[in-house]
């Protein structure tokens, strides 16, 4: 049987509007250099009109609005949705909304974003399959995933270590739409089946900044991963003293780097 613990954990929203400070504290910073590398490529103005899905923090949703577009935003967590229209951005409107069956009109949108938020999804396919129906025919979406099992930054570093501490432990399965789309293949193959045309995929890495203060509230750190949960008291301890380690061997003091590769994909509807 397949351990779906990560996915489950994933799509409840209570436990993301149980994150949003620690989200937009670190998570944020380190989204939004993808969010800027997937918005580079696109040819946005005040003309444009944008939807940012799974939008967390607004990473991508606020890179856009910068731009001039006139943004939607839209999350499952209603925390997430009120930390974007905190922002009080004119041109950016914040609602709280399921990816999987978008209260929105056909064709309404000239950019479609999702930046690791829709191949989360429990139905990621039927995601896909919703950001194409609401992009103008013409238009253009882009879509970013994490290209190792683990994902990235704290959760891939977690990984990592216990595949070498505890080699008898089995982590997690990681979400159904991450596990498909490592490849750009398979990446594109997918979107072709969800409506799009054209798919162009590339790497990109950044590094995670891992603030080591972080570590002496671990539980907080790590609380959306099962991973965490399956380690004994003295596992934690030992994994925790792993990570140090690795910091005083890099010559870090403040920040751990955590290199960090995503898939980007920009197809056209």
């Amino acid at each position: 049987m397949t351990d779906n613990r990560f996915e489950t954990l994933l799509a409840d929203p209570a436990r993301w509007d149980a994150m949003i400070d620690l989200y937009e504290q670190q998570a944020q910073p380190f989204t939004g250099l993808f969010a800027e590398d997937a918005l580079a490529g696109l040819n946005i103005s005040a003309a444009s009109v944008v939807l940012d899905v799974a939008t967390g923090t607004g990473a991508a949703a606020l890179a856009a609005a910068a731009r001039g577009a006139q943004v939607v935003a839209i999350d499952f967590s209603a925390g997430m949705v009120a930390r974007v229209a905190a922002h009080a951005l004119p041109n950016v409107s914040a609602r709280q909304m399921d990816g999987q069956a978008l209260d929105l009109a056909d064709a309404s949108f000239d950019v479609t974003l999702s930046i690791f938020g829709v191949v989360l999804f429990p139905d990621w396919r039927q995601g896909l399959r919703e950001m194409a129906r609401v992009t103008r025919p013409g238009g253009l979406t882009v879509v970013a995933t994490w290209e190792a099992p683990a994902g990235a930054a704290t959760n891939l570093l977690l990984d990592t270590i216990c595949g070498t501490l505890f080699p008898d432990i089995t982590p997690p399965a990681p979400p159904a739409g991450m596990a498909v789309l490592r490849t750009p293949d398979a990446f594109a193959a997918e979107l072709i089946a969800a409506g799009f045309t054209a798919p162009v995929i590339e790497r990109h890495t950044h590094d995670f900044e891992l603030r080591l203060d972080a570590l002496d509230d671990a539980d907080r750190l790590f609380a959306m991963q099962p991973l965490w949960a399956d380690l004994t008291p003295e596992r934690r301890a030992e994994a925790l003293n792993h990570i140090r380690a690795m910091a005083a061997q890099k010559g870090a003091t403040t920040v751990l780097p955590i290199p960090s590769t995503a898939l980007i994909a920009m197809a056209r509807r």
